[in-house]
């Protein structure tokens, strides 16, 4: 999650200021924005305050719901993806949650940006990675695998930056002053990898 929303977030928990869902953004300075209200359009619910059974009020976070696939379609990748998580060492969970991000399994997908395939490749990170086919699912599982790979020795073992570096690009998260940056898409991006990624480290 995003570190400056998640400290103001437990600022205005701990200060009791309002018990109501909390609203929030970065902007291009990287500085966070938060409101009890959707203001605008660029304010996402980032927390949710919800009452428990004995009515105190707790704070919840807004989990991403994963998309359904069935587990026969995971299995056809999953030995693939062991075999490069272990080759590049990268956790496997984390390899499923991009690939379940990305493209929900489907080797065939194709971005209105051109990102191809099951890790939805960009045509510069497959020839980078000597992936001919992006659309072949093991060039496409091993191309992304050593991408993360590179992105988390970029970022010094930060999941959160090197999933949203996989997603805007290392040099957006360098100009963001290796921070997530400040794009809608990113910033709802990581939450849902890193959500996704915790499921898969309970099931493998």
């Amino acid at each position: 999650m995003v570190r400056d929303l998640s400290v103001l977030c437990a600022l205005l928990f701990f200060s009791a200021l309002t018990w109501a869902d909390l609203y929030g953004y970065v902007d291009e300075n990287g500085r966070a924005h938060m409101s009890t209200t959707q203001v605008d359009e660029r304010y996402k619910l980032f927390q949710r305050f919800a009452a428990t059974k004995d009515k105190k009020q707790t704070l919840a976070v807004v989990e991403p719901t994963m998309p359904k696939v069935s587990q026969r379609t995971i299995k056809l990748y999953n030995k693939q993806i062991l075999k490069v998580a272990k080759k590049y060492g990268v956790e496997p969970a984390l390899v499923h949650a991009v690939i379940l991000a990305e493209s929900q399994y489907n080797s065939d997908a194709i971005s209105r940006r051109g990102a191809v395939g099951l890790m939805q490749l960009m045509p510069d990170t497959a020839e980078r990675y000597k992936v001919s086919d992006a659309f072949d699912a093991n060039q496409n599982i091993r191309g992304g695998a050593q991408y993360l790979r590179d992105l988390i020795k970029m970022f010094d073992g930060d999941l959160e930056l090197a999933v949203a570096a996989y997603n805007a690009g290392e040099g957006a998260v360098i100009r963001a002053g290796y921070k997530i940056p400040p794009y809608s898409e990113t910033m709802k991006y990581v939450p849902k990898v890193m959500s996704f990624y915790r499921k898969y480290q309970e099931r493998i």
